[in-house]
Order: structure tokens, then sequence, then C-alpha cells
């Protein structure tokens, strides 16, 4: 067994998904890409790996967490959850960027994407607004994550000289707006919590931890605060 055993937790979107993870390396993976489950079935889906993948809690290292941005009430659930576990077992908690795995998972999935490419993951907010940022394939961040409007413009000094991948529940947005640019490329794309395993095994390496007591989602709350009528 490695010497990082990772409990992971994404549920920043649609997507109820738990993996076991151990020095980077997936165990045991459950989800299911389904609106409103999150409450109903996390801890059911945690209780599953760990069976599959024959680990006893006190085996764990750390739980991870997907922080976000993404949908208020699953960072709700996936945070409290991690935080309830960490508090629990007495281990640390680490945090990682929704979009930031969603490029690492991207990579993983697409290892021969062309390596000057950049990469756009996006996450549904509500009409024509994201979640985005913009990586590279070694998945620096040439763009910080940011809440966009989407129109013909917003992506245009990126699509101009560079190929563009766009991917995530929100990039199916962009279709109708870049479609005709060369450069422009969409794939489809589910957010899960085995794309945390790189990231969060690097965290523990690091020690990177939160604080459990004081830890909270990052929401890009003012982005999404409706208009008073």
């Amino acid at each position: 067994m490695g010497k990082n055993v990772i409990l992971q937790i994404e549920t920043a979107t649609t997507m109820c998904s738990v993996a076991l993870s151990a020095d980077g390396e997936l165990l045991a993976l459950k989800e299911l890409n389904e609106r409103n489950v999150h409450a109903s079935e996390i801890t059911l889906f945690i209780g599953e790996v760990m069976k599959r993948a024959a680990i006893s809690y006190h085996e764990l290292s750390a739980v991870a967490v997907s922080k976000g941005p993404g949908s208020y009430t699953g960072l709700r659930i996936g945070v409290s959850t991690a935080k309830g576990l960490c508090f629990a077992l007495d281990i640390p908690l680490i945090s990682v960027n929704t979009l930031e795995a969603m490029a690492s998972g991207f990579m993983k999935e697409h290892p021969d994407t062309d390596p000057n490419v950049l990469l756009c993951p996006m996450i549904d907010a509500r009409r024509m607004e994201v979640y985005t940022a913009v990586f590279d394939t070694k998945i620096i961040a040439i763009e910080e994550v940011a809440a966009k409007v989407l129109d013909a413009q917003t992506f245009e000094r990126y699509l101009s000289c560079n190929t563009v991948i766009f991917f995530g529940d929100g990039a199916a947005k962009t279709e109708s707006l870049y479609s005709t640019n060369a450069n422009y490329r969409y794939v489809a794309f589910e957010n899960s919590a085995a794309h945390l395993s790189q990231l969060s095994s690097d965290k523990f390496d690091k020690a990177e931890f939160e604080d459990v007591a004081y830890f909270e989602p990052f929401y890009l709350k003012d982005f999404i605060a409706g208009v008073s009528k």
C-alpha cells in the first residue's frame, strides 16, 4: 500500500463522485451524474469505495475535496462531509481547485494532447455564464479562475493564436460562439473525484493542508448573487 492513502470527494457539479487513491494512483471510484443526489448518496459512495479497496478508515492519510467554484449546495455538502471525516479521524484536509482538477483529469484522459494547445475547463453557472480558467498542458494557469459571461469576444485573444480545448459541463455553450474558428475544439467531459488524485497526492507530499475548522468552499459568490426585484 502506498504511503499516502487519500479519500477524494467531488461535488462541485451535478456529478456526485468519490474516489480512493494511494500515491496518486486510483484504487476505487463510485460516481453518479444526476442532479440533487449529493446529500443522499455521498456517504454511501464513501462506504462503497472503502469496501471495494479493502481500506479501513483508520488507514486514510487525508481527505481531499474539490473546493470549487461550482454549485453552492454541492460544494457545501462535499466540504462538510470532508471536514467531518477529518475531525473524526484526526487527519488532514486537502482542497483542490475544481477547474485545476478538471484540467489535470483531462490530461490524464488525453495524454497525447498537443503540448502547445490551451485547456479551458468550464463549469455551468446560468444562462451564458460559466466559471472558467485557462491552463497550458502542464496545468500551469494562463488565466486565473473567473466568472465570465460568454460572447463572441470572450476568448478571442486566445483563439486568434492558439488551439483551445473547451470542456466541462459549461463548455457546450461555446459551440454556437466559436465553432467556426479553426482553433476551436470542444471535447465532452465529466467531472470525477478521480481527477483529484495527482494534485491531492502532490499537496500531501508538500503538507499543503487546510485549517479544518475554518476552511470554506470557493463559491465565486458575488457572481451568482441574484438581483432583487
